[in-house]
């Protein structure tokens, strides 16, 4: 929630990516007095956002809107280059496994936190200990499961209580370098590294974890400048970042909106510099707007409604009921006319772009056929109460779609289907994690590091932090251990595909369409803004003309 979104829930997962040569807008968007006039260094951007969730400590966002901003503050050991899935070292001089269990991990020296103390490998060690410790509350814990020791930190047992604060998997060799032992073999382990979950924290966090959650300290690009909740986030360039993705501009201000449309209007007077996406009421004019300013890219994220299995609704509910539901949507009409061309009809449940991606591994549950969704939906005892709600947030326009896909389903099946509209995200979040959700409701998940684990194990493995919907699959459970016990990535890769295919025997979400960025950026922006495979601007890079 990206989920995303573990990950990261989208609004509309996060790994910065280094490499901007791979995403960008259409070839035709470029020039036309992009780069007119001299680059200032000290320039400052404003950019569309929305409030956290939670306070602002790595192992606590598991939304785009908080990754946003702690993906400018700290930087973690390694990201990935878009587009190749080439791994390319930030924070570590290596990271090395002979085989996909034991990992040793050696750092960059020299590295500073924004108050001036040394990044240490004890640094990363204390952070991923407080973060998976039960008594911490942290929303993304179980990121640290693959640990030898994270049990004793972090019982499965309700109520129960740490046996330590430390995990027996982790050994600090010298200032820069430890080691990490894992339960069991995960090939593709130090992708996951490249997630802000694992960011190191400083000493004097552990002091004032809360306080430091309101005015968080890191070793990224850019340092903490101020918060005021429920407006903006104010972040400025940290002159004494080393690190590959030096800022090239002077700070960022993280402006909260309450709608898409109001965020446009700023946008077009240039009082914003940067929109997460263009409104619907917008999408057939903004390139005409816009011009050479606006974007258009694809990006490995998909949009799904999921289903609250925990509900009373759909607690013994027949996957038939599911998978006619599904069959009712008709995702290209949707996707052609409500969303104007502008996202792609999904088949699979994996996003494009990641590694072992594979077209239509959602077969026919995905495929548009009326009759026989009626027919589904009969065979398997009907939707409780024949009326379904679908929940979003109404800070971003999602009601247009959400009215779309309740249309096609009422039309084609007779069953009732109405929008459960939430303020904004944050409120529709801290439903999910109460589980107070009536019926269903959009999930839109963005890549944290591509591989097809991350769309798969970390949604829908039955303990994981992503799976907000309570979805159990016993057969995808265990495919899906069977793929982490490997050495090999591309056999990991291809297992999980395996794991993939059992999904539509209990449909965990209704597979929609795959996302694009829509968007713009303000006259002030010097030459096109870059995006990384997770759809964000590479927010480091961007350049602002003197005035």
């Amino acid at each position: 929630m990206r989920g995303a979104r573990s990950a990261k829930w989208v609004t509309c997962a996060i790994v910065v990516a280094l490499a901007a040569t791979a995403c960008g807008g259409d070839k035709s968007d470029s020039g036309g007095g992009l780069t007119d006039g001299k680059v200032d260094p000290n320039g400052t951007i404003t950019v569309h956002t929305g409030e956290p969730q939670n306070a602002l400590q790595p192992a606590n966002a598991k939304e785009q809107q908080g990754h946003r901003v702690l993906n400018t503050l700290f930087s973690t050991l390694v990201t990935y280059e878009s587009g190749t899935a080439k791994i390319v070292n930030v924070n570590a001089e290596s990271v090395t496994s002979s085989d996909a269990q034991h990992w040793t991990v050696k750092l960059k020296p020299g590295w500073k936190f924004h108050n001036g103390e040394t990044v240490t490998a004890q640094s990363y060690v204390d952070s991923w200990n407080w973060s998976a410790n039960t008594k911490n509350n942290q929303i993304n814990s179980n990121w640290f499961s693959d640990i030898e020791g994270f049990d004793d930190l972090h019982p499965a047992e309700k109520g129960a209580e740490p046996k330590s604060d430390k995990m027996s998997g982790l050994k600090v060799v010298n200032d820069n370098e430890f080691t990490i032992t894992l339960k069991n073999k995960v090939p593709y382990f130090n992708y996951k590294l490249g997630y802000i979950v694992w960011a190191p924290l400083p000493q004097a966090f552990f002091k004032d974890p809360k306080g430091y959650g309101e005015k968080p300290v890191g070793n990224g690009p850019y340092k903490f400048d101020s918060w005021a909740h429920n407006d903006k986030i104010v972040v400025k360039r940290f002159d004494g970042y080393t690190g590959p993705n030096k800022a090239k501009n002077g700070g960022i201000t993280f402006k909260n909106y309450t709608t898409a449309d109001a965020a446009y209007n700023d946008l077009r007077s240039d009082n914003l510099d940067w929109i997460e996406q263009i409104p619907d009421t917008s999408l057939t004019t903004y390139k005409q707007d816009l011009g050479d300013r606006a974007a258009t890219v694809e990006y490995s994220a998909i949009q799904d409604v999921a289903v609250a299995y925990y509900s009373d609704q759909w607690k013994s509910i027949d996957n038939k009921v599911v998978q006619g539901l599904s069959m009712a949507v008709d995702r290209e009409t949707i996707t052609k006319n409500t969303l104007h061309g502008t996202r792609i009809p999904a088949n699979s449940f994996v996003a494009k772009g990641v590694l072992g991606y594979q077209a239509n591994s959602c077969g026919e549950a995905c495929t548009f056929n009326p009759e026989k969704a009626k027919q589904l939906i009969k065979e398997g005892g009907g939707v409780p109460g024949n009326k379904i709600s679908i929940q979003y947030n109404a800070d971003l326009n999602h009601k247009p779609w959400v009215d779309a896909v309740c249309n096609s389903i009422r039309t084609n099946t007779g069953v009732d289907c109405v929008g459960d509209s939430k303020p904004n995200f944050k409120a529709d979040l801290d439903t999910r994690e109460k589980k107070q959700v009536k019926s269903l409701y959009r999930s839109g998940w963005n890549l944290d590091y591509p591989v097809n684990a991350n769309f798969l194990r970390d949604l829908y493995g039955s303990k994981a932090d992503g799976n907000q919907g309570g979805y159990e699959n016993k057969e995808f459970d265990e495919l899906a251990a069977k793929a982490d016990n490997v050495s090999s990535l591309d056999e990991s890769v291809k297992l999980y595909q395996d794991a993939e295919k059992v999904l539509t025997k209990k449909l965990p979400v209704i597979p929609l369409w795959y996302y694009a960025v829509n968007s713009g950026q303000s006259t002030k922006v010097y030459d096109k803004i870059k995006y990384g495979q997770d759809g964000e601007p590479l927010f480091w890079a961007i350049q602002v003309k003197q005035k």
